[in-house]
């Protein structure tokens, strides 16, 4: 039976691939448990210093797998509770995770498949890649944090509207709104990607992974608490060899050799 999660680690990256193309990789209770163990096995490993997630074939992910619940009945799960005991786990993962996460859509994301991107600490994009909130098109509710992602990154007004029109974003639109951080040709994409990945494996990855801790509690601090958070922080990263590192480089003129510690 195909795996329905690839994972591959070489250079400092982990490299997930969700992997039922011929749905373009919709998502089932075992492709998210999968997709869960994947980013843990990324997160136990000391030589892992970057992740990349993406899709296999011609879309990253088509969101939750509806040919497989109608057939199944629409009436025999419980949309909340599916929700709470897979695809929650898998957005906390990502967003705790104490490693760049990248997310690469190299096609279609639509409705959690768009959660699962927009959960990424970077998001890039294949020029072909088309983003959309289709759930008020089937009578549902966005989950998987997509309307607490989405108001965050392209403002309360636009974030509604796409919300309740549930129309597709292409690629170029989504950079420019602020949900995309970088669009690629398809033809530079992996290429692009890889070089990204790769970057972030040599960067600090401890500082990167403090530098998240502070970002994902600054939306629910007042200035005064995240003043706090950020002093606290800092004691830790300024204790990591990294930090030594890259204070030496810098004195003595030199590309700093960072080791993730």
């Amino acid at each position: 039976m195909t795996e329905p999660v690839l994972y591959q680690a070489s250079e400092g990256v982990a490299t997930i691939t969700l992997n039922r193309p011929e749905v373009l990789n919709a998502v089932n209770a075992g492709l998210l448990a999968s997709l869960l163990a994947a980013i843990q096995r990324a997160s136990d490993d000391a030589e892992v210093r970057a992740v990349v997630l993406t899709g296999a074939g011609r879309g990253f992910c088509a969101g939750s797998d509806l040919v497989a619940r109608h057939k199944a009945g629409l009436d025999s799960v419980d949309l909340g509770k599916s929700a709470r005991d897979n695809l929650n786990p898998v957005i906390t993962a990502m967003r705790s995770l104490s490693k760049p996460l990248l997310t690469a859509v190299n096609g279609p994301a639509a409705g959690a498949g768009m959660s699962i991107a927009l959960a990424g600490d970077l998001v890039v994009a294949s020029r072909s890649a088309k983003f959309a909130l289709a759930f008020t098109k089937i009578g549902l509710v966005p989950d998987g944090g997509n309307t607490y992602f989405l108001p965050r990154y392209v403002g309360e007004l636009r974030a509604r509207a796409l919300t309740i029109l549930g129309e597709t974003v292409d690629a170029e639109e989504a950079c420019r709104i602020g949900m995309v951080w970088k669009v690629y040709d398809g033809e530079a994409f992996a290429e692009e990607t890889g070089k990204l990945a790769r970057h972030l494996a040599n960067m600090p990855t401890r500082a990167i992974g403090i530098c998240k801790q502070a970002l994902n509690a600054s939306s629910g601090n007042e200035l005064a608490a995240q003043l706090e958070l950020e002093a606290s922080l800092q004691t830790c990263a300024s204790q990591t060899d990294d930090f030594r590192e890259g204070v030496a480089a810098f004195v003595q003129k030199r590309a700093p050799q960072f080791k993730g510690c």
